[in-house]
């Protein structure tokens, strides 16, 4: 026992206690750098995922606006056909002059193939209305990335809440031009000019949403 306490007494504690406090500031500098390291990452993984959102969106809105104009056009020349279609759409009743407008406004909608005088004011016109419809595409791949690698779970909820929204109703558009290229092939055009219709109305509220989503997105953490 002696012999313990006077090996002891040797020791050079001002070293041993030297030696402690390096490898405790060591270890805490690593916890730290890590931590410090890790959360760089996450600050840089966000600011990517952020971009590739905003990205995303951007082009869906010019994706948006180029199909609504089409589109569009092709409802007003269905509303203004509508009332001059005699039984169905290959053949249209009116005169001259109003089918010259007509052609005017909407050169490639209707086209004749012959036309049989009913009196001097009132022509039967025959042939075949032709669909121009745009099938816009809306991408999801950079919100379906985020949420499979769990960023999003790190989007405060007001955030969150306005991407699930968005990408929602986009989902729900998309599936109504789906719907309206399936009643086309159909030739069923009465059902097509009610989808977009609807689809006119949502777009506009997707529109919103998309602008709402880019005002708040540089915002999410």
């Amino acid at each position: 026992m002696k012999r313990i306490l006077r090996g002891i007494k040797h020791l050079n504690w001002k070293y041993i206690f030297g030696e402690l406090l390096l490898i405790f500031f060591g270890i805490t500098l690593a916890i730290w750098f890590n931590n410090w390291n890790t959360s760089v990452k996450s600050t840089r993984d966000k600011t990517v995922v952020v971009e590739k959102i905003k990205e995303e969106i951007q082009n869906n809105i010019a994706e948006l606006l180029k199909a609504r104009k089409i589109n569009q056009l092709t409802t007003d020349a269905y509303h203004d056909f509508q009332q001059f279609y005699h039984e169905n759409s290959s053949t249209v009743i009116t005169s001259p002059q109003q089918f010259k407008v007509l052609q005017g406004k909407y050169p490639t909608f209707f086209r004749v193939e012959d036309s049989t005088a009913l009196d001097s004011h009132l022509f039967e016109y025959h042939g075949a209305t032709f669909i121009n419809l745009e099938l816009m595409e809306l991408s999801a791949i950079a919100w379906k990335t985020t949420q499979s690698i769990s960023i999003a779970n790190e989007f405060d909820y007001e955030c969150l809440y306005q991407l699930e929204s968005t990408y929602n109703l986009q989902e729900i558009v998309q599936k109504e031009i789906d719907k309206a290229a399936s009643t086309l092939q159909n030739r069923d055009i009465k059902k097509l000019m009610n989808i977009l219709d609807f689809v006119s109305q949502l777009d506009l509220q997707l529109e919103d949403s998309y602008k709402k989503t880019l005002g708040r997105i540089d915002n999410c953490y």
